[in-house]
C-alpha cells in the first residue's frame, strides 16, 4: 500500500473524510499507445449520467515529443465504471494543434452535451473551446466557441478545465502560467517555442477559477491555489478534481517541485469552502505514489456516486510510460 492518508488523525473530530484508494488495487482502464516515456494514456475527466445511466470518460492519448504530443483524444462509455468502450473520438489534424491535454464533458442546462477542449492554439499558447452535440457521440471539433484563452486570463496559456455546476452557477477550474511581471525579449521567444510554456521553467503552473451564468461565457476571477516558496510542489500546483464532502470542497491537485518534474507530477489534497480560496492539506508531501519508475500518479479525477467513490488518474508504468488507470472504492 503507498497511499499516506493525511484524514487519520486518533482521536480527532473528522469532517469531509473521503475514503482514498490504493493504486496497486486498481483497474487498468487503458494503456498507452507505445512503451517508455513520453506514451502516456491519461488526462481524464468523468461523468456519471444519471439519465443514460452510464458513466462518460474523457481520455487522452499522447506520443513522446519527437512523435507528436498529445495525439488523440477520445471518450468512452460504461455501466459500471470501470469497463469501458470508445464512443467518440478527435485527432490533432482536426483540432489543428500541436498537442491536447485534459477536456472536460458536462451536460448543459438545455440537456445538450458539452465538452470543453483544451489544446494548443496556432500561436502556441494553451487554450479551451467548447463544442455542442445533442448526443455523447456527436461534437464536431470544427465547430468551436473559444471559452478561455491566455489574452483573456492575462496569461501565457490556459488549459486542463474543470467544469462543474454549483448550485446553479457554472464553475471552470483550469491551470494556468501567469505571465511574469518582466519577460525580456528572448524569454518570450522561449516561453512558447515548444509549444508549452509549463515545460520552459519560465512562469510557474497556478489553479485559476472562472465562472458563468450560463457556461458559455466565462468571467475570469484570477488564481486561487498558488505554489508556495518551497516545498514539493513549489513548481506546480494544478487542481484536477474536486469533490463536495459537506462542509468543504476537497480538491486533487497535481504538485511538482521544479520544471524537470513537469509532465511526472505527484499528487495532492486541497480543502475550500468557496472555491476562490484554497488550503493545501498535503504539505510534506504527496498522499500517494506509483511504486514504479518516476512514481507518478497525477490528473486525479473522482465521481461520487451513492455507494462509491470512482478514482480515474495516469499511472507510471515500470517502463516509465503512464496507464489510465480506476479505483472503485466504496463508501
Amino acid at each position: 500500500m503507498t497511499t499516506r492518508s493525511p484524514w487519520h488523525v486518533p482521536g480527532a473530530k473528522h469532517f469531509a473524510y473521503p475514503p482514498l484508494f490504493d493504486p496497486e488495487q486498481g483497474t487498468t482502464v487503458r494503456e498507452p499507445l507505445g512503451e517508455g516515456a513520453g506514451w502516456w494514456a491519461g488526462a481524464p475527466s468523468c461523468i456519471y449520467d444519471p439519465g443514460d445511466r452510464k458513466f462518460y470518460l474523457y481520455y487522452r492519448l499522447r506520443k513522446p515529443r519527437e512523435l507528436g504530443r498529445g495525439v488523440d483524444c477520445r471518450i468512452a462509455a460504461s455501466d459500471d465504471g470501470l469497463v469501458f468502450e470508445d464512443v467518440w473520438r478527435a485527432t490533432k489534424e482536426q483540432l489543428n494543434t500541436q498537442s491536447m491535454e485534459k477536456s472536460a464533458v458536462v451536460r448543459g442546462p438545455d440537456g445538450r452535451w458539452r465538452i470543453y477542449l483544451s489544446f494548443v492554439d496556432t500561436d502556441g499558447r494553451w487554450c479551451i473551446e467548447l463544442c455542442e452535440a445533442d448526443t455523447i457521440d456527436g461534437f464536431d471539433v470544427t465547430q468551436r466557441t473559444r471559452i478561455l484563452d491566455a489574452d483573456k486570463c492575462r496569461a501565457e496559456g490556459v488549459k486542463d478545465p474543470c467544469v462543474y455546476n454549483v448550485g446553479g452557477l457554472w464553475a471552470m477550474i483550469a491551470s494556468y502560467a501567469p505571465t511574469p511581471d518582466a519577460v525580456a525579449d528572448d524569454v518570450r521567444d522561449v516561453m512558447h517555442a515548444t509549444g508549452d510554456v509549463y515545460n520552459t521553467g519560465t512562469t510557474k503552473s497556478l489553479t485559476g477559477l472562472a465562472t458563468s451564468e450560463d457556461g458559455l461565457t466565462w468571467d475570469w476571477h484570477g488564481a486561487v491555489l498558488t505554489p508556495p516558496d518551497e516545498g514539493w510542489d513549489q513548481y506546480c500546483t494544478r487542481i484536477g478534481s474536486i469533490l463536495y464532502m459537506p462542509p468543504v470542497f476537497v480538491g486533487f491537485y497535481d504538485g511538482s517541485a521544479s520544471v524537470e518534474d513537469n509532465y511526472e507530477e505527484k499528487p495532492g489534497i486541497c480543502l475550500s469552502t468557496d472555491l476562490h480560496s484554497w488550503c493545501r492539506v498535503t504539505k510534506s508531501g504527496p498522499f500517494v505514489l506509483s511504486p514504479h519508475a518516476q512514481k507518478t500518479i497525477r490528473y486525479i479525477e473522482v465521481v461520487q456516486r451513492e455507494d462509491a467513490l470512482y478514482y480515474y488518474y495516469e499511472y507510471t508504468r515500470p517502463d516509465g510510460s503512464h496507464e489510465l488507470r480506476a479505483n472503485r472504492v466504496p463508501l
